[in-house]
């Protein structure tokens, strides 16, 4: 059990661990071991304070170089669901589960659009985690809509269980090639079902009846991945404290909203570490009454 999950490892999420850090909190920092992609692939960044006319790539080993030297470890993982436990925070990657006391999310902002009926049946067909998730498929039909073929491992992982699978995968050069897997290409336009999933339709307009669907993408949807979070549009709903509706979640960074700049999710992250210690220190005192 540690003091605090922080989830996400761009600017927010560098901010709140090297704060964390500072003020010898217990942490485990979960993300990306090359950092924000979309940090490297800035091609100048001008109005950062201290590092004028940087590229990406320069801020990031930064960021790199000032985490390792703080002693600072990144757990590289891919954040499937998150669950609020009532009074601790347990979050999940496949099969790893980590648990902290209070939560801190820096996810930046989903990439690419919720397919209609997505949110709607959710956990009534539709999963995010293949290794959760993959067992209760065993012998079906499924779709998978993969976005990125650093996940294409779990999408094989998938065909081994199934007994056939549509794959919707919107990038070129998808290197799946197996018997039971039939190429769709795009993104499908529907999930459709009344109590749980029943089909896919895709772009053309032909439905495809399915067991389930699974969406295997980089980053998801924060009111996907832990149920209960108020949101404001496509954004984690925070006060100025970047505490969220949970207690003991917070947020930072472009996941609470516009502008979509470093600088500010910087001192949202160094915000919501000081936020999450008053939260921490109170529930102590609360549990020594």
């Amino acid at each position: 059990m540690h003091d605090l999950l922080i989830i996400g490892s761009g600017p927010a999420g560098v901010s709140a661990a090297l704060c964390a850090k500072a003020r010898d909190l217990d942490i485990l920092w979960l993300g990306n071991k090359d950092l924000s992609p979309k940090i490297g692939r800035a091609e100048r960044i001008m109005n950062y304070p201290g590092l004028p006319a940087v590229t990406g790539r320069e801020m990031r080993d930064v960021f790199l170089r000032q985490t390792a030297e703080a002693g600072i470890a990144l757990t590289e993982a891919r954040i499937d669901s998150i669950y609020d436990m009532g009074g601790y925070y347990v979050a999940c990657a496949n099969d790893r589960m980590f648990e902290g006391q209070a939560l801190l999310l820096a996810t930046g902002v989903a990439s690419g659009r919720e397919v209609p009926g997505e949110s709607r049946l959710l956990g009534r067909g539709v999963s995010y985690c293949a290794t959760c998730d993959g067992m209760l498929y065993q012998g079906k039909r499924i779709a998978v809509v993969l976005t990125s073929p650093q996940l294409e491992h779990e999408a094989e992982y998938l065909a081994e269980l199934a007994e056939e699978v549509l794959l919707f995968a919107p990038y070129k050069g998808c290197g799946i090639d197996l018997t039971n897997v039939t190429m769709m290409g795009g993104i499908p336009a529907a999930v459709e079902g009344e109590h749980r999933v029943e089909a896919v339709r895709s772009s053309n307009g032909t439905a495809h009846p399915v067991d389930g669907v699974f969406f295997l993408r980089d980053s998801v949807n924060p009111a996907a991945l832990l149920q209960g979070l108020e949101m404001d549009g496509p954004h984690i709903r925070v006060d100025r404290q970047q505490r969220t509706d949970l207690p003991g979640c917070f947020a930072a960074g472009d996941c609470t909203g516009r502008p979509y700049q470093y600088a500010k999710a910087v001192g949202e992250g160094n915000v919501a570490v000081h936020s999450a210690i008053d939260y921490l220190h109170e529930k102590k005192r609360a549990n020594t009454r």
